[in-house]
């Protein structure tokens, strides 16, 4: 489902040129969960950026669902993170003036779904988190997991493909943080691909295969018993 092949990615700080990623390849069947854990630096964001479509590489090629995302242009891309990535962010992402409905509706108006089918999808879509009861409030009027929870319903309101979680406990106490990676988990368990990146080595435990980057490059790959850059076959 994901491949990528010989990834670079150099940033320019000043004079310096800053090699984020370093010669990555990396392939993920449909279905994974796997996470991505590191110290500060060693690439992590910067992979889920391109695995998202949110950033491109210097080098190397990403393919997804087996189509060569690099070659596409940026309205295609665009496209393609709209209805086959969802997105799960640490610091939530809510629009604040807006009830905890009308946030997860916003991909479904962006992509022009009709009004009654996107009243009944946000209305399964909260009833299935748990939040029916805070369909009107602001996210000011949430608790932090149920910010996050919003958002979680929000990512995956288009049913995409692959979902994207960038520490999404990082901002919770740990009961919320919890509840947050069962629902993640629960999302995987009905066929959604997740990769998420975590500080946290006992979430990283709880995916079914995990990755250690450092300096750019993965060190450490436990789905792949040689030690070798490359993942599974998708």
């Amino acid at each position: 489902m994901i491949r990528l092949e010989n990834i670079d990615r150099v940033f320019k700080v000043g004079d310096e040129r800053v090699h984020a990623l370093r010669d990555v390849t990396l392939a993920v069947a449909a279905g994974e969960c796997l996470s991505i854990m590191g110290p500060s630096g060693s690439g992590k964001s910067t992979m889920l950026n391109i695995l998202g479509l949110l950033d491109r590489p210097d080098r190397g090629r990403y393919h997804l669902e087996g189509r060569d995302t690099t070659a596409l242009s940026d309205r295609q891309q665009a496209e393609v993170r709209r209805h086959r990535i969802g997105f799960i962010f640490q610091f939530f992402h809510l629009v604040p003036r807006l009830t905890a409905a009308e946030n997860v509706e916003l991909p479904l108006i962006l992509a022009g779904v009709n009004p009654s089918d996107r009243k009944a999808r946000v209305t399964v879509a909260l009833e299935r988190l748990g939040l029916a009861d805070r369909a009107r409030h602001r996210p000011d009027q949430l608790s932090g997991g149920q910010r996050q929870r919003v958002a979680i319903a929000r990512a995956t309101i288009m049913r995409p493909a692959i979902v994207l979680a960038d520490e999404p406990t990082g901002n919770l106490d740990r009961a919320s943080g919890k509840e947050v990676i069962q629902t993640i988990e629960l999302l995987n368990a009905e066929g959604m691909t997740v990769v998420m990146v975590t500080h946290d080595p006992e979430i990283g435990r709880r995916t079914h295969r995990q990755v250690r980057m450092m300096d750019g490059r993965i060190e450490f790959d436990s789905g792949f018993d040689s030690g070798s850059d490359s993942g599974a076959d998708p």
